[in-house]
């Protein structure tokens, strides 16, 4: 009897053929990532015009194909393995753990079963191991490989509530730093956390969470009745790569009984040189850890990573076994990863980290991490001793902060303009790549080093042309906005939910609103509301999670933080910004200090989508409430 005719099936010269042709073509392609810029952007009409159009009916030549993607689609992106690509947190793979992905890809293992997989889960288990001594982590601890840092959050955050709550509770807080990696405010989001759930915490000097505030936001909570329930710090701050003092927050967790999570997706695996190490010391008291091999391991993207202390948590948090799955249950040893997470169909990630590690052993993968780290220094030393740089943040792991100087410009906002222009500049030159950052409110230059293609040459390379670029040809870039809030952030509380209206008219007395159109007036008259205030009374208690902003119209007021006086209020002041401001998917700090009228006073209260709003469209407002960002955070 005839075989039928399989449609998409390949003889093996076929697949051989084909495949030498894309290995030729990547290998190409890899061989001189300096050959072109770091960055190509194109525009979306553009790339219509190039890969637009409808599926074809019948079949086209393999080397045709190639050939649109090298020419049309391969250019039109950033090289992650440029050697000047210093933005956001980079990702340069290797080629034996691209090899592997085509291997996991070409096999097609289902990763989530012992039973269909047993040969792919034993290599994820090995590697986990690994990850697990070089954290410091017990042989009893689990985890599992997922996409991402976010997806590793997110998984956390989950296994904490079941752990420690089980269903869903209003009382709940989760505590993170201003710090802290937006995939936080994400996962809370999604799993059902209010804004008035999750604490932002204000970082100190080094940008690290504080464990005093920790101590005192969760004093208050419980105070009120609420449940802490769920910290993150940060083992690598996306922003600076600061470590928070992990075995301070540690031990404040531990005595009250909360969740402690480390987000290490960015510092996790410098644990494999000695001042990583040192750094990272605490990281081993975690009850979960997040890591990303697809940063400092070099692994291809997607590659994340999520260890929990007592791993029978994990799999107790997240295990379901419906009739269909009845087939694949395991004995006491084996694993089924579709168990540990929120994945029932996952690929086998294990293959790239397990080939890779093999191939090149630890001692490669530990001397490139003390390389960038190197280099991050040597950039902090080019930058002190430059008299037009100014370090903005000590470096921390890999990351440097930093901005240049305009001599004889006062003006912050012409300084940040040009600052930002250096940005846009240097990726217009095709010598490197960086990206920038806001530190307690002061636009700042972010430049990481993190790919093993890097040299000092191209770190000098770099910082000679943001010194050195004339004044004349930078082109000044206004820093980009936050984007619009969702309607979902919208706060009820307003209009004649308020306690008293307001007249648009005189609202253009208060400075605060002097440069507001008739418009934007009238959406303060809408949405805000007046209301009274007797001597003695407390407007805002420290640590709370209320979001309102607050104009003093009568009248005057005092702010405290603890014991320590702040600030002697008077008409026309305003206060409540920081914690009225979004941090991320409707999250904000928590109030960082209290607030209390000392005569008959008269409030003129917004809701925080609303002052976000005008933040973003009104550039008088906003410049004054940045203005006060920066000079009242690091007060408190």
């Amino acid at each position: 009897m005839e075989h039928e005719h399989d449609p998409l099936g390949l003889d093996a010269e076929t697949m051989r053929r084909l495949g030498y042709q894309t290995v030729d073509m990547l290998v190409e392609w890899m061989a001189d990532p300096r050959g072109g810029p770091v960055l190509r952007r194109g525009s979306r009409e553009e790339l219509e015009r190039r890969l637009g159009g409808p599926a074809p009916e019948g079949p086209r030549d393999f080397t045709e194909i190639l050939g649109r993607l090298r020419g049309d689609v391969l250019p039109f992106a950033s090289r992650g393995d440029h050697p000047g690509y210093f933005a956001f947190i980079p990702s340069c793979g290797t080629w034996p753990s691209a090899l592997a992905d085509l291997i996991a890809s070409v096999c097609n293992f289902y990763a989530g079963s012992w039973m269909e997989s047993a040969g792919p889960s034993q290599i994820e288990l090995t590697v986990l191991d690994w990850f697990k001594q070089w954290v410091g982590y017990p042989a009893e601890a689990a985890g599992l490989l997922v996409s991402g840092g976010s997806a590793a959050n997110m998984t956390a955050l989950a296994c904490a509530r079941e752990t420690l709550l089980g269903a869903m509770s209003d009382r709940v807080v989760a505590y993170v730093s201003d710090q802290g990696h937006s995939s936080l405010a994400r996962a809370a989001r999604i799993l059902g956390f209010r804004p008035d759930q999750m604490r932002v915490l204000p970082a100190d000097g080094r940008y690290r969470m504080r464990p005093d505030a920790l101590a005192g936001a969760m004093a208050a909570d419980r105070g009120a009745g609420r449940r802490p329930l769920f910290v993150s710090a940060s083992a690598g701050s996306t922003n600076t790569g600061a470590v928070d003092p992990l075995e301070e927050l540690a031990a404040i967790c531990r005595d009250g009984d909360v969740w402690f999570h480390v987000d290490a997706s960015y510092g996790g695996f410098a644990a494999l040189t000695e001042r990583g190490k040192r750094a990272l010391v605490g990281i081993e008291q975690a009850d979960s850890i997040t890591l990303d091999p697809h940063k400092w391991l070099y692994q291809p993207f997607e590659c994340g990573c999520l260890l929990v202390r007592e791993g029978r948590q994990l799999r107790d948090a997240f295990e379901i076994t419906p009739d269909y799955l009845k087939d694949a249950v395991t004995g006491l040893r084996e694993v089924n990863f579709a168990d540990y997470g929120i994945q029932l169909s996952r690929m086998w990630r294990a293959a790239k980290l397990w080939v890779s590690l093999q191939y090149f052993g630890v001692d490669a993968f530990r001397g490139v991490i003390d390389r960038c780290i190197d280099l991050a220094l040597l950039a902090q030393e080019r930058i002190r001793r430059s008299p037009r740089l100014e370090l903005l943040a000590p470096v921390s792991l890999s990351t440097v902060c930093f901005r240049r100087r305009f001599e004889g410009l006062e003006d912050k906002e012409q300084q940040e303009r040009l600052n930002a222009g250096l940005v846009t500049g240097l990726e217009a030159s095709g010598l490197g790549l960086i990206s920038s950052t806001r530190l307690r409110g002061r636009y700042a230059l972010r430049l990481c080093v993190l790919n093993h293609t890097s040299t000092a040459a191209d770190v000098e390379r770099v910082l000679d042309w943001i010194e050195q670029a004339p004044l004349g040809e930078i082109e000044e870039v206004r820093p980009k906005a936050r984007p619009a809030a969702s309607p979902r952030d919208l706060d009820l509380t307003r209009g004649w939910l308020g306690q008293g209206t307001l007249e648009a008219s005189s609202l253009a007395t208060v400075p605060l609103f002097a440069g507001l159109t008739p418009a934007q007036l009238e959406e303060v008259a809408r949405e805000g509301w007046q209301r009274g205030a007797v001597a003695g009374e407390i407007i805002v208690r420290r640590w709370d999670g209320s979001r309102e902003f607050f104009v003093l119209l009568q009248g005057t007021a005092e702010v405290w933080a603890g014991d320590q006086f702040l600030a002697r209020l008077g008409p026309g002041d305003f206060f409540g910004e920081l914690a009225a401001l979004e941090w991320g998917a409707s999250f904000g700090y928590a109030r960082l200090a209290s607030v209390t009228v000392t005569s008959q006073t008269q409030l003129l209260v917004l809701p925080g989508t609303t002052l976000n709003r005008l933040v973003r469209e009104a550039p008088s407002l906003g410049d004054q409430i940045r203005q006060a960002v920066q000079e009242r955070l690091p007060r408190l």
